[in-house]
């Protein structure tokens, strides 16, 4: 394609643009053609021009005769006049009168020659001699006999006139007849020389067509025919043939299909590689069979995984409908039905046993493309399969583990209810009759009545612990019974702050209340509100360490109230943080061997939270610990239609 060692005309000439390469094919012979008719007019001109030299010779010897005969001609008529006397002697003479004027005007305007000039002025003035001698006669003929004399003596002027004249004539017959032949030569001179002119323009004619022939040969048509080659070269994938690095139209086409073969090769190679890749990616894969389909359903590839799921080989399964993989049940009417769902929404997927090689029965996960071109139309189907079976296997153990534990933690909770209950009768009858016991224990002694109140403080933890699981228990199975009404947090915090002073006082600690600045009204059950407030200031009074205060707040936290319980003791450890809400899992218990509790109070608070449709949650402090929950805020009733849905209750722990 380099433009290499061209000639540099011809090079010129490759590089033009088409339009001018055109103008010029057209425009040479065209040029050729006008300038040789150009020739072929001057030379008809020339021509033309001789010939009438020619006849201007004739005429001048035909109108030099004509003179003479006229004058003769009168002469004779006069003298026969004079002789006779007759008038039909004289119809020469007046004929010649007639007619010499036009004859010699005639003759004044064909005469070129020089020579012959000189000589038919001669004649114009012997012409008019004779004329005049020649009336004289008539004019002395027509006065007598007694002219007689005179009539001779003009006869014989006349006579020598003639002679004269004649010899004139004679004299330019001569010089128009040498006139005549060389004009007659110059005439076939200019013949010939046009004659050769015509030829040689001919050939050059000739010549310039072959030239633009190969012109448009060489610039157009022998270009225009690689560039076909090229093409057919194309659309079939072979290598182009060489072209010269043209400028013209031509060339930058030829310029643009090279680049487009360039570019198309290597698309061509990018994509064969692009599907060995793709062969090599299916041919390794073995978890999933994956293979193709043509638009009826007939199998047209096969993996090795198909093969590993399936059992078949590529040879017994190639040409055969898909339907082979179904069960009896099924083969009737879902494989079409598939087929139908993949051509309408472009996938189908669907999950159901299967049939190996062998009869035996699969789970599979199965998802069909329907595969179109670029025109959208159906070329066929991938089919991707994959053996669930053991999946399905596990989810079928994970569903009887999953009914079995919610059975366990149903018959757990009827237990412990069952238990509770059981439990509870006994135990208020001891706290009863520790109660009476209390009441006489002045009639006791001391170490009686330290007996009296050690049953008492046992009983009444028990108590706490039963209920406990009690509250547990109806949560759990859904039935505890909440009382939700408006709440105004700041009556609820004094009187939580109320109850809960003595027990923070015991574990000698300050009991700090930070009321909020506005009245905040909550929708939430109070009594449970305050059994949470109360399970999380016990809890910071008893688990404090190093602390000294305790603090209770309240706050507005957009379409709920958060209330925070804060300490600035040991706060929790954070390995543990993620053990705060289990149930009976009392955290940091072996480093306080002395402190009473059920391992309930957190859990049983994050139940009843989460049942009015609240959350709790821990975060730490910089120091100490803080334990924190919210409730939906009061709001007016609205529409039905406005009212937001309820979110699921969740319990959460905040970043340190």
């Amino acid at each position: 394609m380099a433009r290499g060692r061209a000639n540099p005309l011809n090079r010129f000439w490759a590089d033009r643009p088409l339009a001018l390469k055109g103008l010029v094919v057209v425009a040479l012979p065209l040029g050729i053609l006008i300038g040789a008719l150009v020739l072929l007019y001057f030379a008809s001109v020339a021509e033309s021009r001789a010939e009438d030299d020619v006849r201007r010779a004739f005429a001048i010897q035909r109108d030099t005769y004509q003179v003479h005969a006229l004058l003769a001609e009168a002469a004779a008529g006069a003298r026969g006049y004079a002789l006779t006397g007759q008038e039909r002697f004289l119809e020469p003479y007046r004929k010649a009168e007639a007619s010499l004027p036009q004859t010699m005007v005639r003759l004044d305007g064909e005469i070129r020659d020089p020579e012959v000039r000189q000589r038919f002025e001669r004649i114009r003035g012997l012409t008019t001699r004779k004329r005049e001698g020649l009336a004289r006669i008539v004019e002395l003929s027509q006065g007598g006999a007694s002219n007689s004399a005179l009539i001779g003596e003009a006869l014989s002027a006349n006579k020598v006139v003639l002679d004269a004249m004649r010899a004139e004539i004679d004299a330019i017959q001569q010089r128009e007849n040498v006139l005549l032949n060389q004009r007659r030569e110059r005439v076939e001179q200019v013949r010939d020389r046009y004659l050769m002119l015509t030829a040689i323009s001919a050939v050059v004619g000739l010549l310039g067509s072959l030239a633009a022939v190969y012109l448009f040969s060489t610039g157009i048509v022998r270009r225009v025919r690689t560039l076909e080659d090229n093409a057919e070269r194309l659309a079939e994938g072979e290598a182009l043939l060489p072209h010269a690095d043209d400028a013209d139209e031509i060339g930058r086409l030829a310029h643009r299909l090279a680049r487009a073969s360039a570019l198309l090769r290597g698309r061509e190679q990018a994509l064969r590689e692009s599907e060995e890749r793709f062969r090599l990616v299916i041919d390794g894969v073995r978890d999933y069979g994956i293979f193709t389909l043509d638009s009826d359903g007939v199998v047209t590839s096969w993996n090795p995984g198909a093969e590993r799921i399936k059992g078949w080989q590529a040879q017994e399964i190639l040409g055969h409908h898909f339907s082979r993989f179904y069960p009896d049940e099924t083969r009737g009417f879902l494989p079409t039905a598939m087929l139908d769902r993949a051509r309408q929404n472009g996938t189908a997927e669907d999950e159901g046993w299967r049939v190996r090689k062998d009869g035996s029965l699969f789970w599979a996960n199965v998802v069909i493309t329907a595969l179109r071109d670029e025109n959208g139309a159906l070329r066929g189907f991938a089919k991707i399969t994959r053996d669930m079976t053991e999946r399905r296997r596990s989810e079928e153990a994970l569903r009887v583990a999953r009914e079995e534990a919610i059975a366990a933690s149903l018959a757990k909770s009827e237990f412990l209810s069952r238990t509770s209950h059981e439990l509870r009768t006994p135990m208020s009858a001891i706290l009863g009759f520790g109660q009476l016991l209390e009441l006489d224990e002045e009639q006791f002694g001391e170490q009686h009545r330290a007996a009296i109140t050690q049953i008492m403080k046992a009983g009444r933890h028990l108590l706490s612990l039963i209920n406990d699981l009690l509250d547990i228990s109806s949560i759990e199975a859904g039935g505890t019974q909440l009382s939700i009404e408006p709440l105004d947090m700041g009556e609820v915090l004094g009187e939580v702050h109320g109850l809960a002073a003595p027990i923070v006082a015991s574990a000698g600690l300050k009991f700090e209340l930070d009321a909020p600045a506005k009245k905040l009204v909550a929708h939430a059950d109070r009594r449970r509100v305050i059994q949470v407030m109360l399970n999380l200031i016990a809890n910071a009074a008893k688990y404090h360490g190093s602390g000294t205060c305790v603090r209770l707040k309240c706050r507005s936290d957009g379409a709920a109230i958060r209330i925070e319980v804060e300490d600035d003791g040991d706060g929790v450890d954070p390995a543990a943080v993620s053990r705060l809400f289990t149930p009976f899992d009392r955290l940091g218990q072996q480093n306080r061997t002395r402190l009473e509790g059920t391992g309930l109070g957190l859990a049983l608070s994050q139940k009843l939270v989460e049942s009015m449709g609240g959350a709790i949650g821990y975060s730490a402090p910089a120091r100490g610990a803080r334990f924190w929950f919210t409730i939906p805020a009061f709001a007016k009733p609205r529409r039905a239609a406005e009212t937001a849905a309820e979110t699921a209750p969740h319990s959460i722990v905040d970043p340190a």
